[in-house]
């Protein structure tokens, strides 16, 4: 068949079923996603190599987002998360925005910082001068330390010198500005680091302190956008709501903070599905949040365009790679790799910011129509009830009840699952 993201009832089917689907719906061999089988996933031995005092496994959830086009391109998403809701959120808003072709995302050259830190210079402003002056040198020097990256067409592409004044002293602060391709790219700018720090203090006259990158990523953009139909929202008035609702998280840290966590929760999951850092991501994400003001703000924007209808946009760092890492070892990584179909860093990083913009749109919306927990709850009342011992079909029936009875807790799942039991 040929690829489509548009599976229909897909939540209906028990999860082998679901898993096969998926699979043919990708254009895969079903054995490929084999992976997502939690007998099929990490093994203790990987885990043991992965990090230090092994002594298990921990499982998440691995669901798959519906109904993306991103950049004309149908795209089944893999998602690890533990929360409610998060995957049928990304997965409605990916169908609202087909209306208009989906999401358009592009991305800058993937980039990364080293950087180095001197102490002690006594003239750090012309410390950073002869820093520039030996720029062709030190550039030479660390591509000297990954020739193979050189020859991938990466590289440093550029070195940056700042003058940075702190409480305990005045430190001359070099950036290694280097492409790292389809890699991530920590392992490559700190090495490069560590070989030109000895040097550039000499230049600049201090002594070398710290020599590693920076997670604020902010030459290594991904940028996603979409447009979501009035007509399909409810109309003008929902339109409003939803402008005015994202206004207050670009004026308000307090809510902006809530607003960025929920961009994050879709983000985060493919990141992680993926095997890519999330810590990175998420302290890029949120040091881009600060406005060159110094206020904390929302990532995404949302606004009326000239049609009535609601123009999301969203831009963040997104350091994440196809090479190295969890990403190249870990077998569900790969699977959720080959189940994107996608071929570059690039193209990983502009899926994950569409997601990023469905899933905070679905949140948006949300707020402004019926409020976050309605949908939230109907969907936490299957870990409600599944904690109070309910099984197979049991769980639909007790999901029926608590939310037509409106008691979403566990106390009362436990009542309604003894009456049906009991056959009342």
């Amino acid at each position: 068949m040929s690829r489509t993201s548009r599976i229909q009832g897909l939540r209906d089917l028990p999860v082998e079923a679901r898993r096969t689907l998926a699979a043919e719906s990708a254009g895969l061999d079903a054995g490929r996603l084999a992976a997502f089988d939690p007998a099929r996933g990490i093994t203790l031995e990987l885990a043991d190599h992965l990090i230090e005092n092994v002594v298990g496994v921990l499982g998440l959830p691995l669901g798959v987002a519906t109904n993306f086009v991103v950049n004309g391109r149908e795209v089944l998403v893999p998602m690890a998360t533990e929360e409610a809701s998060v995957v049928a959120a990304a997965s409605n808003s990916a169908k609202l925005a087909r209306v208009h072709g989906g999401f358009f995302a592009s991305s800058t050259a993937p980039i990364m910082q080293a950087q180095v830190q001197i102490v002690g210079a006594a003239d750090p402003e012309a410390g950073r001068i002869r820093l520039l002056e030996a720029r062709e040198e030190l550039i030479e020097l660390a591509d000297a330390q990954d020739p193979r990256l050189v020859e991938a067409g990466g590289g440093v592409r550029d070195l940056s010198v700042r003058v940075v004044p702190s409480r305990a002293g005045t430190y001359v602060v070099a950036h290694l500005q280097v492409d790292v391709r389809d890699a991530m790219g920590a392992n490559a700018v700190n090495t490069m680091a560590e070989a030109v720090a000895q040097r550039a203090g000499a230049i600049a006259g201090g002594r070398t302190l710290l020599r590693i990158l920076t997670n604020k990523a902010d030459l290594r953009l991904a940028r996603a956008r979409a447009v979501f139909d009035a007509e399909t929202l409810g109309g003008a008035e929902v339109v409003d709501d939803i402008v005015h609702a994202a206004a207050l998280a670009e004026a308000d840290p307090y809510r902006a903070a809530t607003h960025n966590k929920g961009i994050m929760n879709g983000i985060s999951a493919v990141v992680l599905a993926t095997g890519n850092d999330t810590r990175a991501v998420e302290a890029g994400a949120h040091s881009h949040a600060v406005s060159p003001a110094g206020r904390y703000t929302s990532l995404s924007r949302f606004e009326k365009n000239g049609d009535g209808d609601v123009v999301g946009t969203l831009e963040l760092p997104m350091p994440v790679g196809l090479v190295g890492g969890a990403t190249k070892v870990h077998p569900v990584a790969q699977a959720a790799i080959a189940l994107l179909g996608v071929t570059s860093a690039a193209e990983l990083a502009e899926i994950i910011a569409a997601v990023g913009l469905a899933q905070n749109f679905g949140a948006v919306r949300a707020l402004a129509t019926e409020g976050i927990q309605r949908g939230h709850m109907s969907l936490h009342a299957r870990n409600i009830a599944s904690t109070a011992g309910a099984t197979g079909d049991e769980v639909g029936a007790v999901v029926a009840r608590l939310v037509a009875d409106k008691k979403i807790h566990a106390e009362h799942a436990k009542r309604v699952l003894a009456e049906l039991r009991a056959g009342k």
